[in-house]
């Protein structure tokens, strides 16, 4: 069946309404935020075992104290993107990391599991929209081509975080205290969400003006988030895949603790350029699939399948090695694959929905990664580390990139038929009139 540009295709193009040089400091303000989001939910991961042995906690508890960020996330992102749709993105984003800040302060303030529970989970409420809505805002200020490159590029700021949250928190907390760890990530996090609302302004990036068109055009966008089986494997698909990812990003310090014996420190260094590892990742494949499938998007997709199924060759490979460089070689690689599914399903998401829901979009493919793989995949990986002890637990986990690639696969024979039936989208800022 041929593809039909008229919908949406990701070589359909438009220009943007800012300047390209514009539009680069709003990816990188957003970008830094998304950065910083990501250094308060992942320092906990580094002090780990300060906690375990302070407050002698088990490894479902310390699961649970990871998974609830993202269970909030998971549970809020939806109604949070549709208000920020609705009523301005970027004070939303503001507001948003303030919150998440604060609260990162107040894990550094916990004195018992309780307190830092409470505190993790306003870490979540503050993160929970951020991602979908800010992905939205970067979108809406580049060409549509570079759709899977930006979403990759993007969401790598997750893992980039990530690794500055591992690696620089483990270091504050061996010189410092872990309660430190969590002060330097709260600071950086509140200089950003001061500056970002006096630099990228509402009215120059003009996305509330496509939503009040479409709805006073007759149009139902909000149909589009469900209305095809392609963009339901998308977020499904992604959500499996990222479990694998969240599990290893999550418990990676403990293993090198427990098996390598690595110090607080050095275990948080070596945890982060396997996160590194996985941030590159998204870039290179992102990158590569706008590369190799402009003109034919459902390569895409034929991609990320690719990906899930190396990811769970090489990690299911790597940890029944024993401890060793060879196995942390391989470990990287399959980090280096297993997030480049991230690219390809953020552009399904994009071309399969209507342009003025992005945000709402994209909270939807947020909800699906959370509640799917970033809240099970820590939990229950901590669940199997009591039972079979952590490295039987690592072993098991990559099995579940098999059950992503199958929905891809679903999604792939479908795509075609669902790209035309989205139809011709109004372009951002652009007359009701005027598609893409």
């Amino acid at each position: 069946m041929a593809f039909h540009p008229v919908a949406a295709g990701d070589h359909d193009d438009h220009t943007p309404s800012v300047p390209r040089a514009y539009a680069w400091v709003v990816f990188a303000l957003t970008f830094g935020l998304l950065i910083s989001d990501y250094m308060s939910r992942q320092v906990l991961n580094a002090v780990f075992p300060l906690l375990k042995g302070e407050w002698a906690l088990s490894d479902a508890q310390l699961g649970l104290l990871s998974g609830i960020v993202a269970l909030m996330v998971g549970l809020l992102t939806f109604p949070l993107s549709l208000l920020a749709d609705r009523f301005g993105r970027v004070r939303s984003l503001a507001l948003m990391a303030v919150l998440w800040s604060l609260a990162t302060l107040g894990c550094g303030l916990a004195d018992n599991f309780e307190q830092m529970f409470v505190a993790r989970f306003l870490v979540g409420v503050g993160e929970a929209a951020y991602g979908s809505v800010g992905i939205a805002v970067v979108l809406s200020v580049f060409p549509r081509h570079l759709r899977a490159t930006l979403t990759g590029a993007f969401m790598a700021g997750g893992m980039f975080g990530s690794v500055l949250g591992m690696g620089l928190g483990g270091v504050l907390a061996e010189h410092f205290g872990w309660r430190w760890a969590f002060a330097g990530m709260a600071l950086f996090g509140l200089v950003l969400a001061v500056l970002y609302p006096l630099v990228v302004r509402e009215a120059r990036i003009g996305t509330p003006r496509v939503r009040a068109k479409a709805e006073s055009g007759g149009e139902r966008p909000l149909r589009s988030l469900f209305a095809t089986r392609s963009v339901v494997c998308a977020y499904v698909g992604s959500g499996l895949q990222l479990f694998v990812g969240a599990a290893v990003m999550v418990w990676f310090p403990s293993y090198l603790n427990r098996y390598y014996h690595m110090a607080t420190d050095q275990a948080g260094m070596v945890s982060a350029l396997i996160v590194l590892a996985g941030g590159a990742g998204m870039v290179l494949c992102g990158m590569l699939s706008d590369r190799l499938c402009r003109h034919s998007p459902d390569r895409k997709i034929a991609l990320a399948i690719a990906f899930c199924l190396i990811s769970c060759l090489l990690l299911g490979s790597a940890f029944q090695l024993p401890a060793g460089a060879l196995q942390l070689a391989l470990i990287a690689l399959g980090m280096l694959v297993a997030t480049g599914t991230s690219g390809p399903a953020g552009a399904m998401v994009a071309n399969l929905t209507h342009v003025a829901v992005h945000g709402t979009a994209f909270a939807t493919l947020t909800l699906a990664n959370n509640l799917l793989g970033l809240a099970p995949g820590p939990l229950l990986t901590g669940v199997l580390a009591d039972v079979l002890g952590l490295d039987r637990a690592f072993q098991l986990v990559p099995l579940i990139s098999i059950a992503a690639a199958l929905v891809f696969a679903y999604a792939k024979r479908h795509y075609h038929r669902d790209i035309q039936r989205l139809g011709p989208q109004p372009l951002p800022g652009s007359p009701m009139g005027v598609q893409a």
